[in-house]
């Protein structure tokens, strides 16, 4: 048994949709708690539409290379492809952190994942919904989750504003 933290993100099609997908489809992999949407700038230098963005929690049988083939799934199953780096996308999911049961965080260095997330502290699209979503929460090797956004330029927190469009 693991414990992942998952950042979820599109910026293509119904956004929305996208992600209220995804999240469904994690119910059946142990969804422990999911953030309301944020409306986030795109990031990296391809002009693009805005993001909508979500963290989700959850626990199951998998490591965390399994949690990498879930995302890669979910991605799948939205029809993304790989095309240009940091580009437009129906759908992004990014494993953040993967503790295992005993609470011994997963460190990796390999290319292909890279835990934690090599750039989740600089992302206030992640910490943000993030220390909504879990107060108390500690990414490994960085620090407290509410710490690391509270360090962050006002612009970058300032730019992650709440979307309330799904009513």
């Amino acid at each position: 048994m693991s414990r992942a933290v998952l950042s979820l993100g599109a910026n293509l099609g119904d956004r929305a949709a996208a992600l209220r997908g995804a999240i469904t489809a994690l119910k059946d992999d142990g969804l422990v708690a999911r953030s309301t949407l944020y409306e986030t700038p795109p990031w990296g230098p391809v002009e693009q539409p805005p993001y909508l963005n979500a963290v989700v929690i959850v626990r199951g049988p998998r490591d965390a290379r399994g949690w990498l083939a879930r995302a890669h799934e979910l991605e799948q199953a939205a029809g993304r492809t790989r095309e240009v780096r940091w580009g437009p996308r129906s759908l992004d999911v990014d494993v953040v952190a993967v503790t295992e049961d005993d609470g011994t965080p997963v460190v990796s260095e390999d290319p292909e994942l890279t835990l934690p997330h090599p750039r989740a502290h600089e992302r206030a699209f992640v910490l943000l919904p993030w220390a909504t979503l879990e107060p108390g929460a500690v990414l490994p090797g960085r620090g407290r989750v509410a710490d690391l956004l509270a360090a962050l330029p006002a612009e970058d927190k300032l730019a992650v504003t709440r979307w309330d469009h799904l009513h």
